[in-house]
């Protein structure tokens, strides 16, 4: 062979191994960010299941409290539907249908002013919006017992329990 050849081949042979090279490091820089992305998936899963059973145990406080009569059904329900809509399986459940007194008495409530709100309205105005809560609590109060047993059974704070809502 002639020396123009034997160049040509050392500089192929050189050019192969660096883009082997490349290659290679290409491959190793993607399995760890493959290891990574894994590692924040988990990482996330596991934060957000700590998350759904600290929602879990308040919403099954609640409805034990409603069940109890420890709590006016129109918080409870407000209260009860905000954390569902937190919960990460609110978007597979259609929870108007699942728990419908609880979801009656919080579109009756959602709108009344709480707190400090409250102070600005006249005394009389007051009284008619409570008037108007009590009247939907004793319309809706069989639905809302009935919810807040399924919210019980469902959102059960035992991790045992075969009926945990997470």
């Amino acid at each position: 062979m002639t020396s123009p050849w034997i160049i040509a081949l050392i500089i192929g042979a050189l050019i192969v191994a660096g883009l082997a090279f490349y290659a290679g490091r290409l491959l190793w820089q993607v399995r760890e960010q493959n290891q990574r992305l894994a590692k924040q998936q988990a990482e996330y899963a596991q934060k957000r299941a700590a998350r759904n059973a600290k929602l879990s145990d308040s919403i099954n406080l609640i409805a034990k409290a409603m069940k109890e009569g420890q709590c006016e059904y129109s918080e409870g329900c407000l209260r009860v539907w905000v954390l569902m809509s937190q919960h990460s399986r609110a978007q597979e459940l259609n929870l108007e249908v699942e728990y419908p007194g609880v979801f009656a008495m919080y579109e009756a409530v959602k709108d009344l002013p709480t707190h400090d709100a409250r102070k600005k309205y006249s005394k009389k105005e007051i009284f008619k919006q409570d008037s108007a809560r009590w009247r939907k609590e004793q319309e809706l109060e069989e639905q809302i017992l009935a919810d807040s047993e399924k919210l019980v059974m469902h959102f059960d704070a035992d991790p045992n329990s075969k009926h945990v809502f997470m």
